[in-house]
């Protein structure tokens, strides 16, 4: 449930460039599906820009779960990446929330000068560290890139690098596209290309573990991204476009 748990550059990672993944007014709102349960829970993707700055925006990912899974584990997760509009550089990722376990209360920021990030965990201490920036391009946040293909015009088997930050770490990837898909969501019925990011060399992380991400980008004008898929060993989270907010303007 946890996909903040929501840019992902022809190769040589070009990521030094006017941040469009999300615009300012701009929502998704996805249905969750895990394991037995078609509807688990609720994630909202939103993007606005802080009216003290006109060179930010806030993308703001709300993951809650719903219903007879909220009886079982009651999530709530808010997840906000700061990205600077002008160079899409990620500045920082601050986490609030809790689950039946623990609060949960996160920051991850970036120092390009040093090339450097911190990472505080002000609930589990221990886990908080400094690391270094990987070389190959300025990070994004992983829910921005995902969203991003949608502008990428990709061809099955073509693929892009990006680095992207998710949790308390960086992972230097390829986003490979696949190929086309039928997709059924309560928005309708998309014709697809699934896009699938993929740690080739020295995964970690879920990538180590055998989870797998993925995204079908809707190939009519809309070019929506209409779902969403993280693979765990314990199961499956699936994300069905519910509602679409554009932009404002």
């Amino acid at each position: 449930m946890k996909i903040s748990l929501l840019s992902f550059l022809l190769p040589g990672f070009a990521l030094a460039a006017p941040f469009v993944a999300i615009r300012d007014g701009e929502s998704f709102t996805y249905k969750v599906g895990f394991s037995v349960f078609s509807h688990a829970g609720d994630i909202e993707i939103s993007g606005a820009n802080p009216k003290d700055t006109a060179d930010r925006i806030a993308i703001t990912v709300d993951t809650r779960s719903r219903g007879f899974v909220r009886g079982l584990y009651e999530f709530d997760n808010k997840a906000v990446a700061d990205v600077e509009l002008s160079s899409g550089r990620l500045l920082r990722v601050t986490e609030n929330g809790s689950d039946p376990k623990r609060p949960i209360d996160t920051k991850f920021v970036i120092d390009y000068t040093a090339r450097t990030a911190t990472f505080t965990d002000r609930v589990r201490t221990g886990r908080s560290n400094r690391l270094t920036l990987p070389e190959g391009g300025d990070p994004i946040d992983l829910i921005s890139a995902l969203v991003q293909t949608r502008d990428w015009n990709l061809k099955p088997g073509e693929k892009r690098e990006v680095v992207v930050q998710f949790g308390r770490d960086f992972y230097p990837i390829t986003i490979l596209a696949e190929g086309y898909e039928e997709v059924r969501t309560p928005l309708g019925r998309y014709r697809t290309l699934v896009l699938v990011p993929r740690m080739e060399k020295e995964p970690k992380g879920l990538f180590k573990r055998g989870g797998e991400v993925k995204v079908w980008i809707a190939q009519d004008g809309s070019r929506l991204p209409v779902k969403m898929q993280l693979k765990l060993n314990f199961g499956a989270a699936t994300l069905l476009l519910s509602k679409y907010q554009p932009p404002k303007g």
